[in-house]
């Protein structure tokens, strides 16, 4: 398989980022949008209402017929995690057996705590599911500005391929087979992300972010241990350095979450119409880690607060307030 056809489910940012990085790389694209009104204003404008300013490359087709969209040698899902179910399920029907889909969210499905490479062998067990995650933003991939992510599958001959496939002149993927542990890098940093933006919005100041950024890494580390993931692969793209990015920038829609807040938002209204994955990956990241045993203060905080459970001074002073331990446990 040599991926000359690639479809984007998903006509936001990130997909429409994608869709143009997989044209620069020489790929026939299909970027597919539920939406008739906005695949229609695609092709006429060739602009997206979520990245403005930024034209789609040419050898893009807007589609919105899910049946057409599905014919392709490469499969990219670009949904929000709690979605990706559901998009599976009307797929099943027309996604021939053996073409490869490339999961480009960042989360664990509520309810099941299900990583989306689990829910893909659930709904399209024909189809072999590869993960791509690190440290991008749509608007930098999507205009060509130099960007490194991670692209896992348990075959390494297919990461490889895909991996191939998808790099261009400015996009640089690495392969790996460590699916779990770029599943869990990018999950968790979301989470981590909102905290950070907390920190922020409630002005604590720089030396608090990085001790924040440092611990929830640690946080991070020991979850993925307790869930199988390779230490390298969190100490690289799509685990540290996408944490750091998330956690730096307002071009996260995670950390831009968070500081709304920190400057007392409520829950329901600090998106601002965008969504924050780590909004929702929250409490099933925190259940999980309970079910093994591994303490994460930083995501429990930030959990009680998206729940309502907590204040932010509250969990700004029960994080303050636990006891000394060494460094590294």
């Amino acid at each position: 398989m040599t991926f000359n056809t690639v479809t984007v489910l998903g006509a936001g940012a990130w997909g429409t980022a994608l869709a143009n990085a997989a044209a620069r790389a020489g790929r026939q694209v299909t970027l597919w949008a539920r939406d008739s009104a906005q695949v229609e204003a695609l092709a006429a404008t060739r602009e997206s209402r979520y990245l403005p300013g930024v034209k789609l490359e040419e050898g893009i087709t807007p589609q919105a017929d899910l049946a057409l969209a599905a014919k392709a040698g490469l499969v990219l899902a670009v949904v929000p995690a709690q979605a990706t179910r559901s998009l599976l399920d009307q797929l099943a029907g027309h996604l021939p057996a053996g073409v490869p889909i490339v999961y480009c969210s960042k989360g664990i499905e509520q309810g099941t705590g299900l990583f989306l490479h689990d829910i893909s062998a659930a709904c399209l067990p024909a189809n072999p599911a590869a993960i791509l995650s690190g440290p991008s933003f749509a608007a930098d991939v999507s205009r060509g500005l130099p960007t490194a992510v991670t692209l896992a599958a348990f075959d390494e001959d297919l990461a490889r391929r895909i991996a191939a496939a998808l790099a261009g002149p400015a996009l640089r993927l690495y392969h790996a087979t460590d699916v779990i542990g770029v599943e869990i890098g990018g999950a968790a940093k979301n989470v981590l992300a909102i905290a950070c933006g907390i920190a922020a919005g409630r002005g604590l100041g720089a030396s608090a972010g990085a001790a924040l950024v440092a611990r929830g890494f640690a946080e991070l580390s020991r979850f993925g241990r307790a869930f199988g993931a390779r230490p390298e692969t969190l100490m690289g793209l799509s685990g540290l350095g996408d944490l750091v990015l998330t956690c730096s920038s307002t071009q996260s829609r995670n950390f831009s979450f968070g500081v709304a807040l920190g400057r007392g938002e409520r829950p329901g209204e600090a998106g601002h119409g965008k969504l924050a994955e780590g909004a929702y990956t929250a409490s099933v990241l925190v259940q999980m880690a309970r079910s093994k045993g591994v303490e994460l203060p930083i995501a429990e905080a930030v959990e009680g607060i998206i729940s309502g459970h907590m204040g932010v001074a509250d969990a700004v002073g029960t994080l303050l307030a636990r006891p000394s331990k060494a460094e590294g446990s």
